[in-house]
C-alpha cells in the first residue's frame, strides 16, 4: 500500500468512515453468467464492491457487497 493511500484511509476512518453492506443469496440454479451479470450491474450502477463470497454445500452462494458511506456536510452555514 502506498504511503498516500494509508494516510487517506486513516483520515477517512478518523472522520467516522464506514461501509454499508448488502448480502445477496444466489440459489444453486443461478448460472455463472447470470451471477456475473448481476454483480457487474451492482458494481457499475450501485457503486458496490465485492467484499466476500461463500459457496455452501448445497450449491447456494452468498455474496457480501460493500460501499463507502458518504457523509455530506452542509455548506449553508
Amino acid at each position: 500500500m502506498a504511503v498516500g493511500t494509508t494516510t487517506r484511509r486513516k483520515d477517512w476512518v478518523a472522520q467516522g468512515g464506514q461501509y454499508e453492506y448488502r448480502v445477496l443469496t444466489l440459489p444453486r440454479t443461478t448460472s455463472r453468467n447470470d451471477a456475473r451479470r448481476l454483480l457487474t450491474e451492482q458494481a457499475e450502477y450501485g457503486r458496490w464492491e465485492l467484499a466476500r463470497t461463500v459457496l455452501y454445500e448445497g450449491g447456494e452462494r452468498r455474496v457480501w457487497l460493500r460501499r463507502k458511506v458518504l457523509r455530506v456536510q452542509s455548506t449553508l452555514d
